[in-house]
């Protein structure tokens, strides 16, 4: 799978850019501020219809115009496609695959797959549980169509829990509605607990190996999956729940809480196991975070039987020597685009770049 362009019409600070990128591995380089990422978002939007940012439609389209497009053009299997994305102040994107509208975005994921590797990645470990599970989410979404589904089921009806929660107090005849929202709420998060914890599982398969060559064989990884609640007892915590949630006003049960660890046991003393999460030092906590996304690389691989487009965005900065040697050369025949604001790490660990970039103030020139 690689992207063989993308074109940006008022999209961030870019009035218009039509970029053809290489198979291999490009590079945008240039000062902070110029424009690199918002290339990078644009892509990733192309593939999971969503800043990596959370940023709104509107505080995405160019400052004094109503509307944005992005157009990318790849190529899967052989066979190209054109995504068409239309960006609008004030109303629901529009999203077209070759031409054709699609009426769910839903639709769109999985044409593309992305992985996405900033300097936030790295904080993945020691932030809340929310970065861990939208770290999961977003991988599954990708992956599987019954989860992504089964998981905008969910969060809109704990939206609309919440809200009868939140109203009963004026309207305590709603309080049936709680009945029939919480048995869709554990038929659609069964799904979800159940996808959540085979993907744990996968993911210690390939998180391992990784994490063993990255720390010199010195430690194990472990990533335990922590489920608010089991899928069996679900239904039965929901109800014994429910005075809680009315006096809280919120759903307090279901995988919408959940949570997983990163445990460590040195090679050295297998005996000693750590959660990193609260325990670790900034110096595992950032090995074990690129464990994670490393992972993710070899998770799209074994599962779409093909390499996903990895964007990485002025990451190598924020690694040490050999952590940015063993990410270049875990790339391979993947096509990489990646943001720097200097050429000096390729230049010093010799890295082949197939096409270069120069980035300034919303333009993008070719320098090869």
């Amino acid at each position: 799978m690689i992207i063989k362009s993308l074109e940006l019409s008022d999209f961030r600070n870019y009035e218009n850019l039509k970029i053809d990128f290489s198979r291999g591995t490009n590079i945008l380089y240039g000062d902070n501020a110029q424009g690199k990422t918002n290339i990078l978002e644009a892509i990733f939007m192309s593939a999971t219809t969503k800043s990596h940012k959370g940023s709104k439609d509107k505080e995405i389209i160019r400052f004094g115009k109503d509307e944005a497009h992005i157009r990318t053009i790849l190529e899967r299997d052989s066979a190209e496609y054109r995504i068409d994305m239309h960006l609008r102040s004030s109303k629901t994107k529009g999203i077209a695959i070759d031409g054709q509208k699609i009426k769910r975005a839903s639709d769109l994921i999985g044409k593309l797959n992305v992985v996405f590797f900033s300097p936030e990645d790295l904080s993945i470990i020691k932030n809340g549980p929310s970065e861990r599970r939208r770290f999961m989410d977003m991988e599954l979404c990708q992956l599987d169509q019954v989860y992504l589904n089964s998981l905008s089921k969910y969060n809109k009806l704990v939206v609309e829990r919440n809200k009868v929660l939140k109203d009963l107090f004026e309207h305590p005849e709603n309080s049936v509605l709680l009945d029939v929202q919480d048995k869709q709420l554990c038929e659609y998060g069964s799904v979800i607990i159940k996808t959540r914890e085979k993907f744990i599982g996968d993911l210690n398969e390939i998180i391992r190996p990784i994490h063993d060559k990255l720390t010199g064989g010195k430690e194990d990884l472990s990533i335990y999956y922590e489920p608010n609640v089991d899928a069996a007892d679900f239904e039965k915590k929901l109800s014994t729940s429910r005075q809680r949630d009315i006096y809280a006003k919120q759903t307090t049960v279901g995988p919408h809480k959940d949570d997983f660890s990163f445990i460590v046991k040195r090679n050295s003393d297998k005996s000693e196991k750590i959660d990193i999460r609260k325990y670790g030092s900034q110096g595992q906590q950032r090995t074990a975070s690129l464990s994670l996304k490393l992972s993710e690389i070899e998770i799209v691989k074994k599962a779409k039987k093909e390499n996903p487009v990895l964007l990485l965005d002025d990451v190598l900065s924020e690694l040490d020597s050999n952590r940015q040697n063993y990410l270049l050369n875990t790339i391979g025949d993947i096509q990489t685009i990646i943001t720097c604001t200097g050429l000096d790490e390729f230049v010093n660990n010799r890295f082949e770049i197939d096409k270069l970039f120069k980035v300034t103030e919303g333009t993008v020139n070719s320098e090869n």
